[in-house]
C-alpha cells in the first residue's frame, strides 16, 4: 500500500516556497507521507508549466495547493488519500 506521496514544484531562492516546504516538514513528523521537493530550473517541461504558480503541491499526483498551504486542509487531504489508498488495496483480490 505504501504511503502517500507529497510532491512540491518549487525554485531556489522563493520565499512562498521556502514557506510551503518548511510547513510541509513540520506535518511529516506528525503524519507519515512520502516528501518529494521538484526544482523546477532542473527540467524544462516542469518549468514551463508550473513557472507561474510556485509552490505547487501535489498528493498522490492530484494538484491541492498552489503558492500558499492551508495545513488542515492538507491535514484533511493526506488522511483522505490515506482512505483511498487503504480501499484500492482491499479491493484487489
Amino acid at each position: 500500500m505504501g504511503l502517500p506521496e507529497i510532491i512540491v514544484y518549487s525554485k531556489p531562492d522563493c520565499c512562498l516556497c521556502d514557506q510551503v516546504k518548511e510547513q510541509l516538514k513540520k506535518l511529516q513528523k506528525l503524519h507519515e507521507f512520502v516528501l518529494r521537493e521538484i526544482n523546477i530550473l532542473d527540467d524544462p517541461a516542469d518549468f514551463e508549466r508550473f513557472q507561474y504558480e510556485i509552490p505547487v503541491v501535489f498528493i498522490d499526483g492530484r494538484k491541492v495547493f498552489k503558492y500558499h498551504l492551508d495545513e488542515s486542509r492538507f491535514v484533511r487531504l493526506l488522511e483522505s488519500a490515506g482512505r483511498r489508498r487503504r480501499a484500492e488495496a482491499s479491493s484487489v483480490p
